[in-house]
């Protein structure tokens, strides 16, 4: 397993040992003590697991309670995933970082709890997989607005992306609730 640090240094992405001949090929996905090695020592309580077609944008979501760090890879296509920082006390607050994440590469994005978390699909679908650190809880589940001009993010759609009627009413990064 290959950790490589982001702009953002809690943000990894992950490289698995990937082992493959002419049947397949074979990864560990998650081993604890691996990560643990890696500094990942979260404990994942929920996996997710979301299909998309191309131009859907969900995001960016978090929770202000039982903030969710999230462990995220891609079965089938490929995404733009996003993670910005909203950790009041970060010397990265208000930053994000991107990472394009495919079943071709197999790698996987590490985001630890105190981030919004998005993703964009750029392929014709895609399936996206992730382990959460806490449980979804609705009630304390906001999203930020992806096209707030604060955070200029570089969204690849072509044309207008296709949103969830929440996160086309997300909240502009000003006006947002973040973490102490």
């Amino acid at each position: 397993m290959r950790i490589i640090p982001t702009a953002i240094p809690d943000v990894l992405e992950i490289l698995p040992k990937v082992y493959g001949d002419e049947r397949g090929f074979f990864f560990e996905s998650w081993n604890a003590q691996a990560f643990a090695h890696a500094g990942i020592t979260d404990a994942f309580v929920q996996d997710n697991h979301s299909r998309s077609i191309r131009n859907v944008l969900r995001g960016l979501h978090y929770q202000v309670k039982q903030a969710q760090g999230k462990l995220v890879r891609v079965l089938a296509g490929e995404i733009y995933d996003i993670a910005v920082d909203l950790r009041c006390s970060s010397p990265t607050f208000g930053k994000w970082v991107s990472l394009v994440l495919s079943a071709e590469r197999k790698n996987m994005l590490w985001m630890p709890p105190g981030f919004a978390h998005g993703f964009c699909v750029v392929s014709e679908y895609a399936e996206v997989f992730y382990k959460a650190t806490d449980y979804y809880a609705p009630e304390h589940e906001r999203s930020l607005l992806w096209s707030d001009a604060q955070l200029a993010i570089p969204w690849p759609v072509q044309g207008a992306p296709i949103l969830s009627p929440k996160d086309a009413a997300g909240t502009p990064f000003a006006e947002a609730e973040f973490y102490s």
